[in-house]
């Protein structure tokens, strides 16, 4: 086989999330995506110590596959098992992530099971989308990334995880600069007006926020967009419209200056019954139906003993935090991003909190001004799991539990040896499905001291 050479095979298995693989010969070929089971034409992209390829085209389904309610499915890089029975996405997850606590050595602890998101398709609370074109020169897009595409946008105006709601702004905003005639942010000559659109909506109030972020190479009227918005007939209401200016080369969403065009920069949900108030920039869960499930597993594993100390390491805007206070004698939460503190600053006052401290700095460096002793000590990380420098400076805290809520799974692989060397025991384990249709999974793991 040559690079670019078109073959046919049949996927004989797959490594998940989001790999597949299958024998031309004797040559094994690994792919992005697939299902066990079809018959795909392949283009193939690189010849190393293996062969790597890309699908170019499903010429015969696999036995268990179903047809994705997405028209774009497959080439929209936002969901990745649409085609396949929810319950076997389930299955997927669960095997996937004990095969790698089984390879990492974890072992004799009770497994929980998985927990089914409550919403498998509308569950999407927060969408980002990119302005672009499709092909060289042509018309405005507004959508998600092209799958296997560092440039090409999908128009997503019919996406089944996102809320209704969602899809209506997207195809209204995109008709309105079509018709302006603005171009978006060209990522190679750093030219250009239109970067991104940001929409959130509360789950339970209805609240939508939405943020328009452009560079400062064009002029927004500002009357006539937020007039196309409200032309609108959606099921939730408006209550606030921004315009961020960004001109940093980074294809990512920032404010340099923020602006609000309308109403209010922020939103409120509730998550077992308390409020948050979220902003365009803030960290809330994208399944609010899913966070509760996932917060009550947590709340289920720390227990019900009202005099402990925890603390709430990577606490984001306070919303686990928050969720322990009733059942604890003190919570102490810390976050990198200040405004977030903030936002969990606000939100426990409102909730009529006063049990919960939140500190702004860097884990690795605000743990060890920690002086309380902590029962109980909640470790939600960031995708890369805990930082090496910080894990010994957590453990040396030795509380008496740990609770690890992990959303991504070979990190969690790599960090829980570290504490079973350390004296701890993986008790409990659980996983929470908060992404159907995607490869992403939550699992929440109890660890006990010996």
């Amino acid at each position: 086989m040559k690079k670019n050479e078109v073959i046919e095979l049949t996927i004989e298995g797959f490594n998940f999330p989001g790999k597949s693989w299958g024998m031309h010969g004797e040559k094994k070929v690994v792919m992005k995506n697939g299902l066990p089971g079809q018959r795909v034409l392949v283009n193939i992209a690189k010849k190393r110590k293996k062969y790597e390829g890309r699908i170019l085209e499903v010429l015969a389904k696999a036995p268990n596959e179903i047809d994705a309610a997405c028209d774009v499915f497959a080439k929209c890089g936002g969901c990745t098992y649409q085609n396949l029975p929810y319950q076997e996405q389930l299955k997927l997850k669960e095997s996937y992530v004990l095969n790698l606590l089984e390879q990492a050595g974890i072992a004799g602890f009770a497994y929980e099971g998985i927990v089914p998101s409550p919403e498998v398709f509308g569950y999407r609370n927060k969408m980002e989308y990119s302005f672009g074109d499709n092909e060289k020169d042509g018309p405005l897009m507004l959508g998600l990334h092209e799958q296997g595409s560092f440039y090409n946008i999908v128009k997503t105006d019919s996406c089944q995880i996102t809320d209704g709601d969602f899809n209506a702004i997207q195809t209204a905003v995109l008709g309105y600069f079509a018709e302006t005639g603005d171009s978006y942010f060209h990522k190679r000559s750093h030219e250009g007006f239109l970067r991104h659109l940001v929409v959130r909506k509360g789950k339970h109030t209805g609240d939508l926020l939405i943020n328009l972020a452009t560079t400062t190479q064009g002029t927004l009227d500002e009357a006539a967009f937020v007039k196309c918005l409200f032309d609108l007939s959606l099921i939730g209401q408006i209550r606030g419209i921004l315009h961020t200016q960004n001109d940093g080369i980074a294809d990512v969403v920032k404010a340099e200056t923020a602006k609000t065009l309308y109403g209010e920069d922020k939103i409120e949900d509730k998550i077992l019954g308390l409020t948050f108030e979220i902003t365009s920039f803030s960290f809330f869960q994208t399944n609010t139906l899913g966070a509760e499930k996932l917060y009550s597993v947590v709340r289920d594993f720390v227990g019900q003993e009202q005099n402990e100390v925890i603390y709430d390491l990577y606490c984001g805007t306070g919303t686990i935090a928050q969720v322990l206070a009733p059942v604890s004698k003190k919570v102490v939460g810390i976050e990198l991003v200040a405004e977030a503190v903030e936002a969990a600053k606000a939100n426990a006052t409102k909730n009529g909190l006063d049990n919960c401290q939140f500190i702004a700095g860097d884990v690795m460096v605000e743990v060890a001004n920690l002086h309380d002793s902590a029962d109980v000590i909640i470790l939600d990380p960031p995708r890369d799991g805990i930082h090496p420098k910080a894990i010994f400076k957590i453990l040396d805290f030795k509380p008496k539990v740990f609770v690890y809520v992990s959303c991504k799974a070979t990190s969690l692989a790599r960090d829980l040896p570290f504490f079973v060397a350390a004296g701890y025991e993986v008790k409990k384990v659980q996983l929470v499905d908060m992404f159907p249709h995607t490869g992403h999974v939550e699992t929440v793991v109890l660890l006990s001291l010996k």
